[in-house]
């Protein structure tokens, strides 16, 4: 059977790759480093490294409670929030799909202002917000929305209810 031309052209190719590369020191040991680990949300547990990066905000829970709360530049919404919950449960938002653009359980309303600042939904976050209940004009995935300098002072209103159609009534907790 004759060679296939493509691999011959792969193999001239490796060959010619191969033999432009440094050469390596026979004797020298190989060695690997590796950053430390980040979880989902590890980011958001971080303290800010200066008051610069603080970014206060204000929430209105499901029950029409405001509360002022502070993140930092370049925390997840989603995240922060599994974060907050931890000291005040009012602060709950689920996120089932783990900011994957899979559910609307991070459905959040923004006021007019903030939504303006952001950038337009991508086409996957629009299709999940056609699931999520309570929706308005200016609503968002929270697990989209990344904290900037520029969203100081906003707010975000929860709905007063979502709906997990997977597995509605179990509260999964943030890992």
């Amino acid at each position: 059977q004759p060679p296939d031309p493509s691999q011959s052209h792969m193999r001239r190719t490796l060959r010619r790759l191969l033999s432009a590369a440094p050469p390596r020191t026979p004797n020298r040991a190989l060695s690997f480093t590796a950053t430390r680990v980040l979880r989902h949300g590890s980011r958001e547990r971080q303290p800010p490294s200066s008051p610069d990066e603080v970014v206060s905000f204000k929430v209105v829970d499901r029950e029409g409670t405001n509360h002022e709360v502070k993140g930092k530049v370049g925390d997840n919404l989603l995240y922060l929030f599994h974060h907050l919950q931890e000291s005040n449960d009012k602060l709950y938002l689920e996120g089932a799909c783990e900011a994957s653009l899979a559910c609307s359980t991070c459905h959040v309303i923004l006021d007019e202002p903030t939504y303006d600042k952001l950038e337009e939904p991508v086409e996957e976050e629009d299709d999940m917000l056609d699931m999520a209940t309570c929706l308005t004009a200016t609503s968002r995935l929270g697990c989209q929305i990344i904290l900037s300098k520029e969203l100081e002072g906003m707010t975000v209103t929860f709905p007063k209810y979502s709906k997990n159609f997977y597995v509605d009534g179990h509260i999964p907790q943030p890992h």
